[in-house]
């Protein structure tokens, strides 16, 4: 999500912001509600049958491992942008390089308030490591960049389908861990205590998981692909196609087994398909950002209001990716209105993309207010003292 961490240096107006940026981090915003809504749910909640289905196939082809990748991308993204723009502005690589420390210290300060107090599914702090460590590599060549982002890669597949295999091996879908974000029945100060405990393993792996993304986010950024998506469009036509064609493809196979229609598959194919999916969703999340790319070029001709409330939106992410997980432990957990036994994966899907409208509608509401979101505004005071 990057989440819309970068508040330019000078007051808000005198900096003119490219559409394409804004516009993809709102909808990521969407991708990742379709992901961790289905988290909250109890494992033992059922959908209708067709709908469960179709459900189930829309996740595996666009939503698992799609998301992350995106907000990954648009995350070291930004890394770039707050660089090239404090070195515009006359700072030196010194003052610039502790300004992306202190920022990353800060998103973990805030990853680590966001699980004790909601829920342990946080990507905020696993975004701020990666800034602290990945920082060095602004100043490295391209084909260093591109070296860590197809070294990573490895482990990063390999963890995440590790984490599909014995869920798939059983039968299960990967949601059906049986609600992630709280525990049935459970009271909140039981599960501070839990997430808390959990939380430094959860980082390591989140960290895992993200750097690929990232460090291509920050390869693109060299590029201004999003920035001037217009200069660019016939490889972001390209970009969009095969990653999409390749995403899918890689999908298709976990898809249809656990669907149903591919039964008995050998545990080759099982682990072929596990891993596919993952590697794969990698170019999926990032084809994301360059169909987006695509849809601003003509979106900025023509500024619409839906297009206006997608970019406030995106201008907003992080507050509006921590306003995802109060609503969710609000509407799911058993200490609030204890939804997660009466809804299947379809109802979730659904109360996700309500959250996402809900988020738009206020997004939007701040815009015309003239409100930065408040978690951008106190991570910009924080950061720039």
């Amino acid at each position: 999500m990057t989440v819309s961490t970068q508040a330019p240096a000078v007051p808000a107006g005198t900096v003119s912001r490219a559409l394409a940026p804004d516009l993809a981090r709102g909808a990521m915003l969407l991708a990742i509600a379709f992901a961790h809504a289905p988290l909250f749910i109890d494992g033992t909640s059922k959908s209708p049958p067709l709908a469960g289905v179709i459900t189930d196939v829309f996740h595996f082809l666009f939503v698992n491992n799609h998301a992350r990748p995106l907000f990954a991308f648009l995350f070291g993204y930004s890394l770039v942008q707050l660089l090239d723009r404090r070195l515009a502005r006359g700072a030196g690589w010194v003052g610039a390089r502790k300004l992306l420390r202190r920022r990353g210290w800060w998103l973990v300060v805030f990853g680590l308030a966001h699980t004790a107090l909601l829920v342990p599914i946080d990507i905020l702090a696993g975004y701020g490591v990666t800034a602290l460590i990945l920082v060095p590599l602004l100043r490295r060549s391209d084909r260093a960049l591109l070296w860590t982002a197809g070294l990573t890669l490895v482990p990063a597949t390999l963890l995440t389908g590790a984490a599909m295999w014995l869920p798939m091996s059983q039968g299960r879908h990967t949601y059906d861990a049986s609600s992630v974000a709280v525990e049935p029945g459970g009271s909140y100060a039981a599960g501070l205590v839990e997430r808390v405990s959990v939380w430094p393993l959860a980082l390591i792996i989140e960290l895992l998981l993200v750097i690929p993304g990232v460090v291509l986010g920050m390869w693109a950024a060299r590029r201004r692909f999003l920035d001037e998506p217009e200069r660019h469009r016939p490889f972001l036509v390209r970009v969009a196609v095969l990653t999409t064609v390749v995403s899918i493809a890689g999908s298709l196979p976990a898809a249809l087994m656990h669907a149903g229609v591919w039964t008995d598959p050998s545990g080759a194919a099982l682990w072929a398909a596990v891993l596919a999916q993952p590697l794969t969703g990698y170019a999926g999340g990032i084809g994301m950002a360059a169909i987006v790319a695509l849809i601003a070029i003509r979106a900025a001709k023509r500024r619409g209001r839906f297009t206006t409330m997608v970019e406030s939106l995106g201008q907003r992410s992080m507050s509006m990716y921590l306003f995802q997980s109060v609503a969710f432990v609000l509407l799911f957990a058993p200490y609030a209105l204890g939804l997660q036994d009466d809804l299947g994966r379809t109802g979730a899907t659904l109360v996700g993309a309500a959250t996402w409208a809900l988020s738009l509608l206020l997004a939007d509401v701040m815009r015309r207010a003239g409100h930065r979101g408040p978690a951008e505004l106190l991570l910009r005071r924080l950061a720039y003292r």
